[in-house]
């Protein structure tokens, strides 16, 4: 039953007691107790039990359970998919003005370019088709300049 290995008995062993420390009493400043008196002095109930015991004490007001809110009319899964599906329409109708939007811009911009250059073209054929005899600017009569600068008179 016990090991070879202990010289003796388990009897004979030195056993260590440890004792535990006591601890000093805590001091607690207790505040003095106001009696406050209530409000309304609670009505005291008694009843027959049957068995003949009377048991006396304050009457409690039962809990009374919250009003049951009528459920809504219509679900709300149902409101929920209506408007999901108004504002699938919104999108739709969205995306239609964008694209006829996007056509007007679109003949606009193109008007605008045709415009430019109808009057560009028009700006060129008078310059190319035009008299070309008198250009503008100074027009210098060369044939008396050379007289006059040789001091030529004849």
């Amino acid at each position: 039953m016990y090991p070879d290995h202990t010289p003796h008995a388990p009897a004979e062993r030195a056993v260590e007691v440890h004792q535990p420390t006591p601890l000093p009493p805590a001091v607690t400043v207790s505040a003095p107790i106001v009696p406050v008196q209530p409000g309304a002095v609670p009505a005291v109930a008694s009843i027959v039990l049957p068995d003949g015991r009377v048991v006396t004490g304050y009457a409690i007001d039962p809990t009374r359970p919250e009003p049951v809110t009528a459920p809504p009319a219509v679900s709300r899964t149902a409101v929920n998919v209506a408007l999901g599906g108004v504002g699938f329409l919104a999108v739709c109708g969205g995306l239609l003005l964008l694209t006829s939007f996007i056509a007007a811009l679109t003949a606009f911009i193109t008007q605008l370019i045709i415009l430019a250059a109808v009057i560009f073209g028009g700006w060129i054929a008078v310059q190319v088709l035009g008299p070309s005899g008198h250009r503008g600017g100074t027009t210098v009569n060369i044939r008396k300049a050379v007289i006059k600068r040789n001091h030529f008179h004849g």
